[in-house]
């Protein structure tokens, strides 16, 4: 599986070739239309899974629960689900910062976080963050990085806003690597998915761009690689659910 293959200026959107110039307003797009129906379409990708596999990167990531400071920064979280649990998890010194481009993403995030102390929401591109160097203990991106035009330049921005001894943690939809599930998973995903899109949100082109998306992403070991690349040490990953997704993490030491 391939993410980025730009020859003369174009990029991948699902399975189709656009102007590179054109990809990231086409990504928007399609998050403007599903930002009030996010949580329900990762019910539909993921089979419901995805509420455990966000509570995996909550554990792996283990927000100290006294009052030392810690900052995360969440890109492309825009509803908040990812900072939101890793503030119940953790201390009073804990604080988040969620980042995302879309504005309808962070306007669902701030309707759901109303009130919420210690939580912030900012728009900003993950390929140039809007934060000065070595600001934040920890990074996570969850189901966000196959979105971004140059994923290579979002990780170099993740190495660069964390501090020295900062953690990086990434979920995202990865490479069935279980015989016959991959098989199943994909006539569900081709299938199924964009139909119910069509039934419960009257719109199976988004659905489908989120599924070929996910089939343009690179495997583990591929992604593994680029993480290493910009920088990150120590890097892991662990497959959930057969490589349904995972987890991948590095450290900037």
């Amino acid at each position: 599986m391939k993410n980025r293959d730009f020859s003369g200026g174009e990029a991948s959107f699902g399975f189709a070739r656009v102007p590179e110039s054109a990809r990231q307003g086409l990504v928007n797009e399609v998050f403007s239309k599903v930002a009030s129906r996010y949580d329900l379409m990762n019910d539909l990708m993921s089979g419901g899974m995805h509420r455990l596999w966000k509570a995996d990167i909550i554990t792996a990531l283990s927000p100290p629960k006294s009052a030392t400071d810690f900052a995360l920064i969440d890109v492309a979280g825009g509803t908040g689900d990812i900072a939101s649990r890793v503030l119940d998890a953790g201390g009073s010194g804990t604080k988040a910062v969620i980042c995302d481009i879309s504005k309808e993403m962070l306007d669902e995030g701030r309707a759901r976080a109303k009130g919420r102390e210690h939580l912030a929401f900012v728009q900003g591109n993950a390929e140039n963050l809007p934060f000065e160097n070595g600001r934040f203990d920890a990074y996570t991106i969850a189901f966000g990085i196959r979105n971004v035009t140059h994923i290579d330049a979002a990780l170099a921005e993740a190495y660069r806003v964390l501090k020295p001894g900062g953690r990086f943690l990434c979920l995202e939809f990865s490479n069935v690597e279980m015989p016959l599930l991959d098989r199943l998973y994909d006539a569900y995903s081709f299938n199924a998915i964009p139909a119910l899109g069509r039934l419960v949100a009257g719109d199976a082109d988004s659905y489908r761009y989120l599924v070929e998306s996910i089939r343009r992403f690179p495997d583990q070991e591929r992604f593994a690689q680029m993480i290493k690349d910009a920088g990150f040490e120590r890097v892991r990953y662990r497959n959930l659910t057969g490589g349904i997704a995972a987890i991948h993490s590095g450290w900037r030491l």
